[in-house]
């Protein structure tokens, strides 16, 4: 059990890590104004198609100061 809110969010954390490095996607994390992060994502999915590289927007979220931080995946090689 942890003691501490904080001792639960770091181990929620490195949960996260470990899963994230043996999952097999390369990930990539953008923070850009809502048009350039439209376009920063279309860029990718045209790159790295979803039908061979199951690419996607794997999270996003609105900053307070309008900014769109997101983050996208993709499998390292075609299938």
């Amino acid at each position: 059990m942890p003691g501490t809110p904080r001792d639960l969010a770091e181990r929620m954390a490195a949960r996260q890590q470990r899963r994230a490095i043996d999952d097999g996607y390369v990930r990539q994390s953008f923070t850009q104004p809502r048009e350039n992060a439209r376009k920063t994502a279309r860029a990718f999915l045209d790159r790295f198609p979803k039908q061979a590289y199951m690419s996607e927007v794997e999270r996003w979220r609105e900053l307070p100061d309008g900014d769109i931080e997101f983050t996208m995946r993709r499998l390292r090689t075609a299938d």
